[in-house]
């Protein structure tokens, strides 16, 4: 009996320390915060509310590209070749690995604005951010084509995610996928002793 209360006591203390920090983090929005910042460290004026569809996918689409570019930014020239093992691919062929996805699923969604010539094979940091640069204004520049109704039709994606598929779930299927190689490249700079930027706090 002493250990279920004791269990329960626990649950309670760690759900109320999570309200607590929720309710002192600041409220979602465009342009507030930092992604992994302090608390209340904006960036400036919040925007104006997010109402649609399209908004939304076009903010989580800027929140990455400046997670991005920031974390490749953030690594020394002389280690976009390292590699964690031998087996392994360099940071440079891992964020290369992100253009080329984006490249491949993007192309599925139907957009009329052609994509850029991109250097596919780019290894010095500065070929590489521009690579990264030039494919997420192309991206930017698709999703402005769709409105809400648009987003949800559907299209014929790659054949891993089925004969059809709606363009906000290829579109979020990509999101995720970034994400999971940026959470590889976090080891990546970690162990050449750099922090991520979206992990620094206090700054602004």
């Amino acid at each position: 009996m002493h250990r279920v209360v004791t269990f329960f006591l626990g649950v309670t203390l760690i759900l109320a320390t999570a309200q607590g920090t929720f309710a002192q983090a600041p409220q979602g929005g465009r342009g507030q915060g930092r992604p992994g910042g302090a608390p209340g460290a904006a960036r400036g004026p919040q925007g104006p509310p997010i109402t649609t569809l399209a908004g939304d996918v076009q903010a989580d689409l800027d929140r990455t590209r400046e997670l991005i570019l920031a974390l490749v930014n953030a690594m020394p020239e002389d280690k976009f070749g390292f590699k964690p093992t031998p087996a392994q691919q360099s940071f440079g062929e891992r964020v290369m690995h992100i253009v080329q996805v984006d490249s491949f699923l993007f192309a599925t969604l139907g957009g009329k604005t052609p994509p850029p010539t991109i250097n596919q094979k780019a290894t010095t940091k500065a070929d590489i951010l521009a690579a990264l640069k030039q494919s997420y204004d192309w991206q930017a520049a698709v999703v402005k084509e769709f409105t809400d109704q648009q987003l949800i039709e559907r299209v014929m994606p790659p054949p891993f995610l089925g004969s059809s598929a709606s363009r906000v779930r290829v579109f979020y299927y990509d999101l995720g996928h970034t994400q999971d190689i940026y959470g590889q490249l976090v080891v990546y700079l970690r162990l050449n002793g750099v922090t991520p930027p979206a992990s620094q706090r206090g700054g602004v």
